[in-house]
C-alpha cells in the first residue's frame, strides 16, 4: 500500500498552554495533529516546533488519525507566504543571479572558495557561539525537537562554517583558509523594510590569520564592492572591542555607567543590561541614546597589543584609500566578536532608514569554543542580500528566452519541437509555442518573454525546406533554409 509521509508542526511561544495552530492539508492528504508540548525549559528560543511524522494510507482523506485532531482546510481556502517570508517571483530572479554572479567573482578574486553547510544545525550550537542573551538566542531563533534531537534552522551563517572547518579538521589541511556562502537564514523578528525572517545573506569568514592585514583587505573588497554596484553614500565603521579581557572589563565599567540610570532605560535595554550590556549601545531609542550619550569608551579599555593591532588596521586602511570613521560604540549583537569590528552603510535605492548594508569582524575564540585547535584567529562578515537589491540600481536580463519558435499546424507544431532541441543543443535559450494559436498573438507573446528573434514555421515553410527568422528588435525578417538556421540565428544574437 501506498504511503505518505508528513509532517505536522505545532507552534507555541513561550507560554505551554496556548493553543497550538493546526497546519494543512490538501484535498486529497490529511494531516493529523497532536498535542503541542513547549520544547525544553530553557529559554533560548521563543519559536518551538514539535514535528511529529505520521503515515496513512494514500487517499485516506477525511479520517481522523490515529491520534489527536484532523487539521484539514477547505479546498476553497486560499494559502498564502507565512508572513516574513517572502516568494521570489520570475520577474525578480534575474538580479538575484546578477547580484549572485558578481559576488561570486568578486570574493574568488581573493581566493575564497565557497562552502554549503546544513540550514538546521543543533540548537547547541547556536547558543554557543551565538550567545544566551542575545536578542536571536532568546527571542529570534526557530527551534524544534525531533527523536530527541534539539534542532535550529540557522539564524545565521558563521557558526556553522565554524563548526564545519572544526568537525573536518580543516586547519590541518591548510594555515588560512578562505570561504565564502550564500543562502537563506531564518530569524522570528518583526519584518520590516529589507528586514524578513526568512533573508537571504551572503558572508566570507578566513581562518588562521590573525590580521590586521587581512581585516583590511576585506573591509576594502567589500568597499569595491558595493561601489561596483553603483551604491552612494558608503560610510565605513570601524572599532575594537579588544580581546576577552579588555571586552569583560569594559562589561564592567559600562554597567557602573549605566546602573544609576536604569530607570530612564528602555525595557529592553533594562533587560540587556542584566545579560548583554553591550547590545545597549547599538539601541535606536531616545531614552537608550540619551543614557548612553556619555557612557566610556571602549578604546579606553584595550591592553597595548589590541591597540597595536586597531592603530596598524587604521593605518592599512588609510594606505589602501578606504574611507572610514572610527565608531567607539560599534557593537555587534553576537558574543563571539572580539578586536575589529565594522560596519558598512549605503544611501540610496529603495533602502530608507534601515541603511546597514554589512557588518562583520573578528572572533578569534571561537574555533576554540566550539571544540577546535585552540589559538586559531577568524575574522568574517555577512551582507544581506535585500538589503544590497534594495539599495542598488543595477539591472538584470529578464528575457525568458532569445529565440521565441512560432509553429502554425501540427506539422509545424512536431518540427518547433526538433527545431527547439537544435537551437538549446547549441546553448541558445529557446522557448517553443506548444499551445498554438494565431501568428498575431505568437508573436506578441514573444515580445512578452523578451525574445529578440521568433521563428515562424508553418506547412509552406515546411514544402520550402525553409524558416521564417523575424528580427522583432530589427522588425526584419528573411527565410532561412533548414540547414543553415543554427548558424544565422547564432550570427543574429552576436
Amino acid at each position: 500500500m501506498n504511503t505518505l509521509a508528513v509532517m505536522c508542526m505545532a507552534l507555541t511561544r513561550h507560554s505551554p498552554s496556548r493553543t497550538p495552530l493546526a497546519r494543512t492539508s490538501a484535498a486529497t492528504c490529511s494531516v493529523t495533529l497532536t498535542n503541542a508540548r513547549r520544547v525544553g525549559t530553557s529559554n533560548h528560543s521563543s519559536l518551538r516546533w514539535d514535528f511529529i511524522p505520521r503515515t496513512y494510507p494514500r487517499g485516506s482523506a477525511g479520517k481522523t488519525g490515529r491520534s489527536g485532531v484532523e487539521a484539514r482546510l477547505p479546498v476553497s481556502r486560499a494559502l498564502s507566504a507565512v508572513k516574513g517570508m517572502n516568494d521570489i517571483l520570475p520577474e525578480e530572479i534575474g538580479r538575484w543571479h546578477a547580484f549572485e554572479g558578481r559576488f561570486r567573482a568578486a570574493v574568488e578574486l581573493f581566493g575564497y572558495s565557497e562552502i554549503r553547510v546544513p540550514i538546521i544545525e543543533a540548537t547547541p550550537l547556536y547558543v554557543r557561539s551565538v550567545g544566551e542573551g542575545t536578542d536571536i538566542v532568546d527571542k529570534e531563533m526557530y527551534s524544534f525537537v525531533f527523536h530527541d534531537e534539539p534542532l535550529t534552522v540557522r539564524p545565521e551563517g558563521t557558526a556553522g562554517v565554524v563548526r564545519a572547518y572544526v568537525e573536518h579538521q580543516l586547519a590541518a589541511k591548510e594555515p588560512t583558509s578562505r570561504v565564502y556562502y550564500l543562502g537563506p537564514m531564518f530569524r522570528g523578528e518583526r519584518p520590516a523594510r529589507g528586514r524578513y525572517r526568512q533573508f537571504y545573506q551572503a558572508g566570507c569568514e578566513v581562518f588562521g590569520d590573525a590580521g590586521p592585514g587581512v581585516d583590511a583587505e576585506m573591509i576594502d573588497m567589500l568597499v569595491r564592492f558595493f561601489a561596483s554596484l553603483s551604491i552612494d553614500g558608503l560610510e565605513v565603521l570601524v572599532n575594537s572591542l579588544g580581546g576577552k579581557g579588555t571586552k569583560a572589563a569594559y562589561r564592567e565599567r559600562l554597567v557602573a555607567y549605566l546602573r544609576p540610570m536604569q530607570a530612564e532605560l528602555s525595557e529592553d535595554s533594562r533587560r540587556r543590561l542584566e545579560t548583554n550590556p553591550l547590545r545597549i549601545l547599538d539601541s535606536k531609542h531616545e531614552r537608550d541614546q540619551a543614557a548612553i550619550a556619555g557612557a566610556p569608551s571602549v578604546l579606553d579599555c584595550i591592553d597595548d597589543d589590541d591597540k597595536r593591532h586597531f592603530d596598524r588596521l587604521l593605518e592599512l586602511m588609510t594606505k589602501l584609500g578606504t574611507p572610514f570613521r572610527v565608531e567607539p560604540r560599534l557593537v555587534r549583537g553576537l558574543d563571539y566578536y572580539a578586536r575589529t569590528l565594522f560596519e558598512i552603510k549605503g544611501r540610496g535605492g529603495d533602502l530608507g532608514a534601515q541603511n546597514t548594508l554589512c557588518g562583520g569582524g573578528r572572533y578569534d575564540g571561537l574555533v576554540e569554543e566550539l571544540g577546535g585547535t585552540p589559538g586559531i584567529p577568524s575574522i568574517g562578515f555577512a551582507l544581506g542580500i535585500e538589503r544590497i537589491l534594495l539599495a542598488s540600481t543595477f539591472g538584470a536580463d529578464q528575457a525568458t528566452a532569445s529565440v521565441f519558435v512560432a509553429p502554425l499546424g501540427e506539422r509545424a507544431g512536431a518540427e518547433a519541437l526538433v527545431l527547439g532541441r537544435e537551437l538549446r543543443e547549441a546553448g541558445i535559450k529557446t522557448l517553443v509555442e506548444t499551445r498554438g494559436g494565431s501568428l498575431k498573438a505568437m508573436l506578441r507573446r514573444a515580445n512578452a518573454v523578451g525574445a529578440r528573434l521568433a521563428l515562424v514555421v508553418g506547412d509552406g515553410e515546411l514544402d520550402r525546406g525553409v524558416v521564417q527568422l523575424k528580427d522583432l528588435a530589427a522588425h526584419a525578417q528573411a527565410d532561412v533554409t533548414r540547414d543553415s538556421l543554427v548558424a544565422a540565428v547564432r550570427e543574429k544574437l552576436a
